[in-house]
């Protein structure tokens, strides 16, 4: 398969699948003509990395359950503490951000939103 098919069957971006060549997730086949040849296996690493990456999983993260996921003898507890570590990254995301809504969400309550000049909003953000 071709760049352009595998990047149909997998709904990754040509440069993405350029890039995950780039840092030795996957090794095309070359033509005599320099273009890649993607394997079955390619196109399955490939896909399984799309999903990695739309869970939030770090790129090293991503090396570790592909190598995780091609090795027989793994224990599944190493596979467990690589995604107990992005979920907790999750959380404290979900976390910030829920303060920052909480922060913003004062803010804005507090503000008249009429003709005037003075505002909480821009006054808040200028505070030292």
């Amino acid at each position: 398969m071709n760049i352009g098919e595998v990047s149909k069957n997998t709904g990754l971006p040509a440069k993405t699948i350029r890039y995950y060549e780039d840092i030795g997730f996957v090794t095309p086949a070359r033509g005599d003509n320099g273009y890649r040849s993607f394997s079955e296996k390619d196109q399955h690493k490939l896909v399984f990395l799309g999903r990695a990456r739309g869970l939030g999983f770090s790129i090293e993260d991503c090396r570790t359950l592909l190598a995780l996921y091609e090795d027989q003898g793994r224990a599944s507890a190493d596979v467990k503490r690589v995604a107990q570590k992005n979920l907790s990254e999750i959380d404290r995301k979900i976390a910030d951000l829920q303060a920052m809504r909480g922060t913003l969400s004062h803010l804005v309550a507090n503000c008249a939103g009429d003709g005037r000049p003075d505002c909480p909003i821009l006054e808040d953000l200028g505070r030292v």
